[in-house]
């Protein structure tokens, strides 16, 4: 029996190795949805998402819709005549369109539903110190990752992780669950199963207050919340007016009032509400990201000053 035809839908650089990964194993794949080319950048220039990146390499055909909803959409769905439908990272689909395909359509999600349901579970693990996330894939429904669970995969939440380095690594990890999931469902092996909505914590979209550090809570949840939000968009705290991210740091020893800087040579400690943290890696507005040694050649910060 010939290998299921798959319409893949994805946007952003977390979706690419599933598409990847489905393409090298021989799944026809008709086209791939994405979003359109965007401004994107610092330079703002239209580019493609890079979904398209892939899926032009791999020469399969591109289909943007600017609306989810139109008609001629999802007429254009129904010509391909996919057997199933494989949704990540990608805007929610209403169920005219994801009821199309016989098999219907999955969706891969970085989190162990039904924890971190939501836009940013990667983000809201590491922020809230989980030890611990994974992947689920799942069957579409009209409510936001809530349809029946297929798999999922679990990986531990390393103590010097960001939300960069977990979320390249979750993706390659959620391709092979998504390769599974598929196989699984071509053969009539799929074993879906109820989410349970007591279990079920919210991980919403970021927004920029949420990115503000808040110098009065204790160190390690200031630590995790820069975690959280490194590299993108990135956790800060203002100065003298000026916009200071902060990417990375770790625990210190001494004392200091919360908010309160003691500059050294090569050293930036700032207090928390219990021991100070060392800032290690940071950004001033409108500069480039640079080691806190680099950062000090440049710029004016003294003993006692305060970030907020």
């Amino acid at each position: 029996m010939p290998p299921i035809r798959v319409v893949f839908m994805g946007t952003a650089p977390f979706a690419v190795p599933s598409l990847e990964i489905l393409a090298e194993h021989g799944y026809p794949i008709p086209a791939v949805v994405t979003g359109p080319d965007r401004p994107r950048g610092r330079g703002r220039e239209i580019s493609p998402t890079a979904v398209k990146v892939a899926a032009l390499s791999l020469g399969i055909p591109v289909l943007q819709p600017e609306r989810l909803r139109d008609p001629g959409f999802a007429g254009a769905l129904r010509s391909l005549d996919p057997a199933l439908i494989v949704v990540v990272a990608f805007r929610i689909l209403p169920p005219e369109v994801f009821r199309i395909p016989r098999c219907g359509a999955i969706n891969l999600h970085a989190s162990l539903l039904p924890r971190y349901r939501g836009a940013a579970p990667i983000n809201r693990a590491i922020m809230n110190g989980e030890g611990e996330t994974g992947v689920t894939t799942f069957f579409l429904e009209e409510s936001v990752d809530t349809g029946n669970v297929l798999l999922q995969a679990r990986t531990p939440i390393q103590p010097d992780d960001d939300a960069g380095t977990l979320h390249d690594r979750l993706a390659e990890v959620g391709a092979e669950v998504v390769l599974h999931t598929v196989r699984l469902i071509e053969q009539g092996k799929a074993v879906p199963r109820a989410q349970d909505p007591a279990l079920a914590s919210p991980a919403p979209k970021i927004f920029r207050e949420d990115c503000r550090i808040d110098w009065n809570r204790p160190a390690e949840r200031i630590r995790n919340h820069i975690r959280g939000l490194s590299p993108s968009p990135a956790a800060f705290t203002m100065h003298d007016g000026k916009v200071l991210k902060i990417f990375r740091a770790r625990a210190a020893a001494g004392a200091l009032a919360p908010g309160t800087v003691e500059a050294g040579r090569g050293t930036l400690l700032v207090g928390t509400a219990d021991h100070p943290l060392a800032l290690e890696d940071l950004q001033q507005e409108g500069k480039k990201r640079m080691t806190v040694v680099e950062f000090l050649r440049g710029y004016k910060i003294s003993t006692g000053d305060r970030l907020g």
